[in-house]
């Protein structure tokens, strides 16, 4: 076990430091590097223990994970999140029980949390352990499943950076393996067993947790990129009258037609409304109830189309994939899919047709 403890510290730290030096640092990675080094910390005080107390303490680890996972998922779906120092307040219930833990070297055995012989130390430890997990887990899957929801009103090529899909099965998994983790407690608890066994469930999914995280967070992009202007800024929510419904109709028809800004594989719902010079929950009424179509679905019509056209021209030699990627596709498996939903046909398909 002290081994598998020492290399989750080094690993830990490693990847933090990777993290939080690449280029183009996000605030998402600097709550993902924190969350790290959080982890080495926790690794580092229980390969202490078992130098020190020849024992493992009790373990409040839960109450790192719950939050940290938490703020790095608002960090990632939503777009005008920022760091303030009022955020530390979520890592109080950890220091309060870590300080109580160590202070009075609790040991991880059932008479540590006997309700009976240490009633209030009991009731709250299991009671803001089990809170935590409900409530931050909870809500991050909310916000996941929100993010993943909105993506066709917001982007014109949704990768997988953007759907956040690694993120979503992490958080499924850890939930699943607290679940996992409580039952295996109750009924050491009940039977009166060596808690220790609990580590040696709960720190290989640590450190399994932690190579997840340095792996994918090195991969992971921003989502939404900052603008130069405020993207916070909340517009009156008034009724549209009709004439101005199709006023906007007509100039986002316009700028397709004329800028064609669907060619920026990069394009998305703020580009437009930089352009077009309206609020997005203005264009996004249009879309819906004007031109019957999301974002997604409006922007890749145009794309198809192009590509229609590039394969319409004879003297066009470009290969089909080359004709994608100069129509604003930015990938081959993308653009193959939804080419196919628009035609029922491949693009190969398509210009065997011509012929």
């Amino acid at each position: 076990m002290e081994i598998l403890i020492w290399i989750g510290l080094s690993q830990s730290l490693f990847e933090g430091i990777l993290i939080v030096t690449k280029k183009q640092s996000s605030i998402s990675d600097k709550i993902l590097s924190a969350w790290l080094f959080l982890f080495a910390a926790s690794f580092l005080f229980t390969g202490l223990q078992y130098q020190l107390f020849k024992q493992p303490l009790l373990t409040n680890v839960f109450l790192i994970i719950n939050p940290a996972s938490y703020l790095y998922i608002k960090s990632l779906t939503k777009r005008d999140f920022s760091l303030k120092w009022i955020q530390l307040l979520h890592l109080l219930p950890f220091v309060f029980f870590e300080i109580i833990i160590l202070g009075f070297e609790i040991p991880l055995s059932a008479t540590s949390i006997n309700l009976t012989d240490k009633l209030v130390f009991s009731l709250l430890f299991i009671g803001t352990t089990v809170f935590s997990w409900l409530i931050y887990n909870i809500l991050s899957i909310i916000m996941v499943h929100k993010h993943r929801k909105g993506l066709e009103n917001e982007f014109s090529n949704i990768e997988g950076n953007v759907k956040l899909g690694w993120l979503l099965f992490i958080v499924i998994f850890y939930v699943s393996f607290c679940m996992i983790d409580f039952g295996f407690g109750i009924y050491i608890y009940i039977s009166n067993t060596n808690l220790e066994f609990i580590h040696w469930v709960t720190y290989p999914f640590f450190l399994f947790f932690v190579y997840a995280l340095g792996y994918y967070g090195l991969k992971q992009r921003i989502v939404f990129k900052e603008q130069a202007e405020n993207l916070s800024v909340k517009y009156a929510n008034s009724a549209m009258s009709q004439t101005k419904k199709k006023d906007i109709k007509k100039i986002i028809y316009q700028l397709f037609d004329t800028s064609q800004p669907f060619l920026d594989p990069d394009f998305n719902m703020d580009t437009l409304s930089q352009l077009s010079g309206f609020p997005k929950h203005q264009i996004t009424e249009v879309l819906s109830t004007e031109i019957k179509q999301n974002f997604f679905l409006f922007v890749n019509t145009y794309r198809v189309e192009a590509v229609k056209k590039h394969l319409q021209n004879k003297n066009n030699h470009y290969s089909i994939e080359a004709i994608g990627y100069e129509c604003g596709f930015n990938s081959k498996s993308t653009f193959f899919t939804i080419f196919k939903k628009f035609t029922d046909k491949t693009p190969s398909q398509y210009r065997d047709s011509l012929n």
